[in-house]
């Protein structure tokens, strides 16, 4: 009838199981509306036919008594698939395979060419003389069918029944038996040419040919018209995800931050392997453009990502060093004992430990505030450092006054401590300005001594100052009170011991 009976795609409702190669397989038959349906667009059947195309492991192409240039045409959609993802090398767990297609020709004689010479025939190019664009484009379809020789088959089937009219009323045992007999030998070529539905390496179960079935659908109603660029796109998606995975596993190893050239490496060895994985299971060979284009962008997207976690990442870590810089310059400020050296080392310390810990692209912006900041406190420091040492000096000259005079009683200690407070505060500021001490070679001779004695790297004064003060004081009590009972004070001080005591001269009331 021209009122097609079948609408869409009908599949048969239970699975027949088939034994191949001793595996049992579930077959399903799918049954497609005709071409060129009573109200129907060709886009309709376009999509028909290439849902029916892309889902099936055999196509049975079913033409009534020859084959004509408009079916030969209508097959268009076939070759582009089996050009796609027809061919790739055998072997890999990533080929898709189309359809093995079967050429049934119905037909009421038998007599003259087989089938086959038929179908041979309806492939050899057409001359085109005149450039007629349209013969181009099926004798570029005729060619590729062709080539996919391997993955076609001819077959011929009589008519069931000359009242065609009466077909759906008649039993098996009123048709031709002829035909019956064709039926069978049909049933066994169809059989033979079975095989699983592979996909992406793997054999589809139920489920997950229910899925790869949405994908097609999903991709063939993408656009107006079905093409096999759309159907390339969302075969490859999950490549492309797998890719996009596998980059960001690479990009992770990097350990941010890091600088930006060694980012930069991780992201090129990373993109290149993500690239070669894509080109290894990648669909399609006209239309995969596209998913590259997509690899490629998304890719960048991640990078991009990745750059600004390590810039983050790389001034939080640099924000931290410079921030212990920081406090130790501030610390050293307010040493109780000034140390131009101790300052000099930490100094030294610091620089080093930022230079080593803080990397990324936020380094050279931190360097410039860590130059900065520590060029400031080397400058107050120094400016402090001499005033707080003349202090401590005369501080010193006068401690030792009361240590000559009441502790040990040295009459030598005593003068030098006068003499020394005397010049820092008396000759000093007669003679030189506060400035210019600073300059004078005495100063340095002080300064070198001031320091031999605070700092070395052996003794820090300004950490044990206190603890030694106590040690010294409490050594310096025991040696008073208990050091004149063994005569010790005797011989160590002569300056305060007096005369009167040896003298022989009798006590007088």
């Amino acid at each position: 009838m021209r009122d097609t009976k079948t609408k869409g795609i009908w599949v048969w409702g239970t699975p027949v199981e088939v034994d191949i190669d001793g595996s049992i397989v579930s077959v399903l038959y799918l049954d497609t509306e005709g071409f060129e349906s009573v109200g129907k667009s060709n886009v309709y059947d376009d999509r028909i036919f290439a849902l029916a195309t892309v889902l099936s492991s055999v196509l049975i192409y079913n033409l009534p008594e020859t084959i004509r240039e408009a079916d030969i045409s209508r097959l268009s959609f076939a070759v582009e698939i089996a050009e796609e993802f027809y061919g790739r090398v055998k072997g890999q767990d990533v080929a898709f395979e189309p359809a093995k297609l079967l050429w049934l020709i119905q037909r009421d004689f038998l007599q003259g060419k087989s089938v086959q010479q038929m179908v041979d025939e309806a492939l050899q190019r057409v001359p085109n003389n005149n450039g007629d664009k349209s013969i181009d484009e099926i004798n570029q379809i005729r060619d590729s069918l062709a080539v996919m020789g391997d993955n076609s088959t001819a077959f011929s089937l009589p008519q069931p029944h000359l009242q065609r009219t009466q077909l759906c009323d008649l039993d098996d045992k009123e048709l031709d038996p002829l035909y019956l007999k064709r039926r069978d030998q049909l049933k066994q070529i169809v059989s033979s040419m079975i095989k699983p539905k592979v996909v992406q390496g793997r054999t589809l179960n139920g489920k997950e040919f229910v899925s790869f079935l949405g994908q097609i659908v999903e991709a063939l109603n993408k656009g107006e018209i079905p093409s096999t660029g759309s159907l390339v796109e969302v075969f490859n998606k999950a490549i492309v995800e797998r890719c996009l995975k596998l980059y960001n596993e690479r990009m992770g190893r990097a350990g941010l931050p890091v600088s930006v050239d060694k980012l930069q490496q991780f992201h090129d060895l990373a993109k290149d392997e993500a690239r070669s994985l894509f080109d290894k299971q990648h669909f399609g060979k006209h239309h995969a453009a596209q998913s590259t284009s997509k690899l490629d962008e998304e890719i960048k997207k991640v990078f991009r990502n990745f750059g600004q976690a390590n810039e983050y990442q790389s001034s939080k870590l640099c924000e931290a060093r410079f921030s212990e810089c920081e406090d130790k310059m501030e610390h050293l400020q307010v040493l109780k004992l000034p140390s131009m050296a101790k300052f000099d080392a930490g100094f030294l310390l610091c620089n080093q430990s930022f230079e080593m810990d803080c990397i990324g692209p936020a380094k050279e912006s931190y360097q410039r505030r860590m130059s900065k900041m520590l060029a400031r406190s080397r400058a107050l420091f120094i400016k402090e450092y001499n005033n707080k040492l003349f202090n401590w000096l005369v501080i010193f000259s006068l401690v030792m006054v009361v240590v000559g005079r009441f502790v040990i009683k040295f009459f030598l200690l005593e003068i030098a401590a006068w003499v020394m407070f005397a010049f820092l505060e008396t000759y000093t500021r007669l003679f030189w300005s506060s400035e210019s001490l600073y300059y004078n070679p005495v100063w340095h001779v002080v300064v070198s001594t001031w320091e031999t004695i605070v700092y070395s790297p052996i003794l820090d004064l300004d950490r044990w100052a206190i603890p030694i003060l106590v040690v010294l004081s409490f050594l310096a009590i025991y040696w008073r009170c208990l050091g004149g009972r063994k005569g010790i004070a005797r011989s160590l001080l002569p300056l305060y011991n007096g005369s009167y005591r040896s003298s022989n001269r009798q006590r007088t009331d």
